[in-house]
């Protein structure tokens, strides 16, 4: 018998063998990752990495950096975005390729010349009275500052790349290549000045490229206008609809559609304050009468008569301003019909108001009708000083608000008596990103990529013309990541115009070319073709930068004895913003050192947005200079949302910082947050996501400190071959085997959220909650040489190197603290390792299967066991030895094959094909198993603390069989 007294009781703790380690339970990250940053940049772990390809071997992979503005602190998305990334790039190097990561910058364009702009504004400076070279200078002054800034916080969020020698859009290689690659739009007859309308920024006096625009909700004006006939229709009034009264003065014809059906509307009655008059005749789509009657405050009509399309049929309207006093014959001139396909009856009257310089279908329907354009509207969205009636009124004021130019319409119509009626109306109106500001579509010369022209080059593989080898990019040459991203691109370039490519700004590269003084933009010798010119210019920009441009002289040097500089007129327009960033692939992919042989990337990554943006303009680029897409994978995620599923925004404080997540839980946990999120929508973030986030990773850590704690000492003489281990030991391997396969597949296919979920699980479900529970027994307590014991921690040390290699492109700081608490040394880096090599061999479905059927009925029993440890009959499973009943005659044949009481942690267990009493426990989901509580039998061994008859008969006092040998 064993004395449980103190006096008596034998203490065993120094001889059991417990998990020893000084990795800490709690993480300390926001204290703890600068100081793995600083070992990284102190080893130079990133060029390490690229020398471990000096023989060549390696693939290289690439991922291609769209480049963020330097131009303020990051945000959350930038956060996602850049981890993303840095998870693609670790991945993929620890997979056996040289995965190179450049990181960028966009320098030039309107966020940055806005900015300044604005420190000129709040000193009471005008920009346009300072040196265009000096007011370029302080705009790359600041964005050198802020791409420091950027750079800093970025490295802060764990993401590896070339950081020492980033590219930036302003560099003066940079800027050559940007002016080369667009003077291969002018030498391959894609460039073209066209007078179209265009989106413009009143406010920021510009042309704005579809991805700088964005949609907010805008009252507007909405008018009824009569167009009266110069004859037929029985003198009545063709009505218009418009939300824009400020293009009324540029209108040009009036559209219908053959299709609609149209009727002759007599009033007959009116409301108070209508607007309207008693007898008037109208023509309406029959589909917008009620509602045009409505709006006008018409009490009764009568459908007199249905209008046939043909009565439309060369039919001239007069102006409404036609005659009007103070027009001096401005609009005395004939407004006709014009059939058109974008007329609906959807809203408005079934008749659209044409004016051509101010929309995309009026311009479209001018150009086939030869409809004269109108340049009335002025840069800063006044129109032009002698308009009459209207000269110099804004349409949007300097400050973005409406100016006069609408109510002087309305007004004006009234007074004329084409005003049929007036309301306003809330709806999705395009305002400038920068700005906010509305913006407007205006007539205005500017310089157009041609998507549609067979261009005079070579690369003719995947068609002749820009949009040709865009959508056969799209079809077959990229992979989508998700796969709609492909339907959202092709659609896009299916329909999209010709390319803007000029800004009336100052800030960015020219474009780099001249035009023919006295000739017109059709004529053959208008744009300057020379190689030998090009070269000058792109041999100016390499030594000085495309400031040089701007410098007296220039134009006289360039064209020196090729030309006759007095016959040319210098372009100072500079290039869309999206054409530099889309002419990346050639200055970083193509041309430097850790760039691409074909100048291809694997992968562009971004968010949805840039299907718009920057993997369109890169796409329409490349298709125009190298033939085809300059990337084989698009992938996209999400947008940042608060935990309510809100957009977040300042104003209503629900905004997350990076910073302030990185300061009250590390990197690390924001690196988790979005490897646990699905980053192909949008991503919720907050204050109870970040502390589920943070739980997860303190059940992964406790585990990889438990394996730390367990492997203490290990040496290699103690390993086990796979063949030669107990079957649970081989069941691990297995799923090693399995989860290889798994992981390798998930990062390549950049599923991060399955490769976290499938490592999770496992170490928290198949080790923690299973496997490492039951072998504690074996680690503490088997003698050194056990068998049982050595195998385990054999398994602990594959699994330790398999995981930490595993979860390091997500956890990179965490594993490096795993890593180096087992092999701590000058150069040692997780970050180092690639990902093992796991045998095939080491996969058994045959042994999986069984073991799958051991697993289910140890649920049954631990659960069995749990109610009891609840009613508090038993305080651990230890005290139990149960019966259990198993109806299935092979499955109790394989649970008599392996220790089961071992694998329940019970002291004693009895399997039988008996039948079970009906109050026998049974788990739902464990049909045939059914179990007996028991109490185990004997005493209660003082060393590994089961219960057994033989405790107590030993040489070592109170001590059973195994613990007694152990202790020698």
């Amino acid at each position: 018998m064993c004395a449980d007294t103190p006096e008596t009781a034998v203490d065993y703790r120094d001889t059991v063998f417990l998990p020893e380690t000084e990795f800490p339970m709690r993480a300390g990250l926001p204290m703890r990752e600068p100081e793995w940053l600083a070992r990284w940049e102190k080893i130079g772990i990133y060029d390490r990495l690229r020398a471990k390809n000096a023989d060549g071997a390696r693939t290289p992979f690439t991922l291609h950096d769209g480049p963020p503005y330097a131009n303020g602190h990051l945000h959350i998305g930038h956060a996602l975005n850049k981890t993303i990334k840095d998870f693609i790039v670790r991945a993929h190097q620890m997979m056996g390729h040289d995965s190179r990561y450049v990181p960028g910058w966009d320098c030039h364009g309107l966020p940055i010349e806005w900015k300044i702009e604005e420190q000129y504004r709040a000193k009471g400076l005008d920009k346009d009275a300072v040196d265009t070279v000096a007011f370029r200078q302080e705009c790359r002054k600041f964005a050198e500052g802020w791409v420091d800034i950027q750079r800093e916080e970025f490295k802060r969020l764990g993401v590896t790349g070339n950081w020492a020698d980033p590219y930036l859009t302003m560099n003066y290689h940079a800027e050559a290549v940007i002016a080369e690659e667009f003077m291969k739009f002018l030498m391959n007859g894609a460039l073209y000045q066209g007078s179209k309308p265009v989106m413009w920024s009143p406010v920021e006096k510009t042309a704005l490229a579809e991805a700088e625009v964005e949609y907010h909700d805008h009252t507007s004006h909405t008018i009824w206008v009569r167009f009266k006939p110069v004859s037929g229709l029985d003198g009545a009034s063709v009505v218009i609809w418009t939300t824009t009264p400020w293009t009324i003065p540029q209108n040009r014809a009036v559209a219908y559609n053959p299709a609609i059906a149209y009727g002759l509307y007599r009033v007959d009655a009116l409301e108070e304050k209508s607007t309207a008059t008693e007898g008037e005749m109208l023509v309406l789509a029959d589909a917008l009468a009620q509602s045009v009657m409505t709006a006008a405050k018409v009490a009764g009509f009568t459908r007199v008569r249905d209008v046939a399309a043909d009565e439309f049929d060369g039919l001239i309207l007069r102006h409404p301003y036609a005659g009007v006093e103070g027009a001096n014959g401005e609009w005395d001139f004939d407004v006709p019909m014009l059939p058109g396909d974008h007329v609906t009856d959807d809203a408005g009257t079934g008749f659209v108001h044409t004016a051509p310089s101010h929309g995309d279908d009026d311009y479209q329907l001018g150009v086939k009708f030869g409809l004269p354009m109108t340049y009335n509207v002025e840069p800063d969205g006044s129109y032009r000083a002698d308009l009459p009636l209207f000269g110099g009124e804004a349409i949007i004021l300097p400050d973005g608000k409406e100016g006069p130019a609408n109510v002087s319409n309305i007004k004006q119509l009234a007074w004329a008596g084409a005003l049929l009626a007036k309301g306003k109306m809330r709806h999705s109106y395009p305002h400038s990103w920068r700005s906010k500001a509305p913006l407007i579509y205006r007539n205005t010369p500017q310089w157009f990529a041609a998507i549609d022209v067979d261009l005079a080059d070579d690369m003719n593989d995947y068609g002749t013309t820009i949009r040709q080898r865009a959508l056969t990019s799209i079809e077959d040459l990229v992979k989508f990541t998700p796969a709609k991203g492909q339907n959202r691109l092709h659609s896009m370039i299916e329909t999209r115009p010709d390319w803007v490519l000029s800004r009336q700004r100052a800030w960015g590269v020219p474009l780099t070319c001249f035009t023919k003084r006295g000739a017109k933009p059709t004529d053959a010798d208008f744009l300057l073709r020379d190689p030998q010119v090009n070269a000058r210019i792109v041999a100016e920009f390499e030594e000085h930068g495309a400031d040089v441009w701007y410098t007296e002289g220039f134009k006289e040097r360039v064209l020196g004895n090729l030309v006759n500089a007095e016959d040319y007129e210098q372009v100072f327009d500079v290039l869309d913003v999206w054409f530099d960033s889309g002419s990346t692939h050639a200055f970083v992919l193509r041309d430097r050192p850790d760039g691409t042989k074909d100048g291809i990337a694997d992968v562009y990554l971004e968010g949805t947005d840039q299907h718009r943006g920057w993997f369109h303009s890169s796409l329409l680029q490349a298709c125009a200079t190298k033939g085809r897409a300059p990337y084989r994978n698009v992938v996209t995620h999400g947008f940042t949302l608060d935990e309510k599923g809100m957009k977040m925004s300042k104003s209503l404080g629900n905004t997350v910082a990076p910073q302030e997540v990185i300061d009250e839980y590390g990197a690390d946990i924001l690196r988790l947050w979005v490897a646990q999120s699905d980053y192909t929508v949008d991503l919720r973030i907050g204050a109870k996501i970040l502390k589920g986030t943070a739980d997860s990773y303190r059940r992964l850590r406790n585990t990889l400190r438990f394996m730390l704690g367990a492997l203490a000492g290990f040496e290699e003489a103690e390993r086990v071959a796979p063949a030669d281990m107990p079957e649970l030991e081989q069941w691990v391997l297995h799923r090693l085997a399995q989860l290889d396969t798994q992981v390798r597949e998930g990062y390549a296919a950049f599923d991060f959220q399955g490769v976290f979920q499938s490592l999770f699980n496992f170490c928290t479900v198949d080790l923690s909650a299973f496997y490492f529970d039951i072998r504690k027994d074996a680690l503490y307590c088997d003698a050194p040489d056990s068998l049982t014991r050595r195998a385990t921690r054999t398994v602990m040390d594959l699994l330790f190197h398999r995981l930490t290699t595993w979860f390091a492109p997500i956890l990179c700081f965490t594993m490096e603290d795993v890593w180096l608490s087992r092999f701590p040394g000058e150069d040692s880096s997780v970050h180092l390792q690639d990902f093992p090599a796991t045998p095939e061999g080491w996969l058994n479905a045959d042994l999986a299967a069984k073991w799958d059927g051991i697993r289910r009925a140890r649920r049954a029993v631990t659960a069995a066991l749990e109610i009891q440890r609840s009613e508090k009959v038993i305080g651990a499973s230890l005290e139990a030895a149960p019966v259990v009943h198993i109806d299935d005659g092979a499955l109790l044949a394989v649970l008599k094959s392996v220790p089961f009481a071992d694998l329940c942690i019970t002291s004693d267990l009895q399997l039988t094909a008996d039948p079970a009493p009906n109050e026998a426990f049974r788990l739902p989901e464990a049909s045939g198993i059914a179990v007996v509580f028991e109490r185990a039998m004997g005493e209660k061994c003082a060393r590994c603390w089961k219960i057994l008859p033989d405790v107590g008969s030993h040489k070592h006092p109170c001590t059973c069989a195994r613990c007694n040998a152990a202790l020698g």
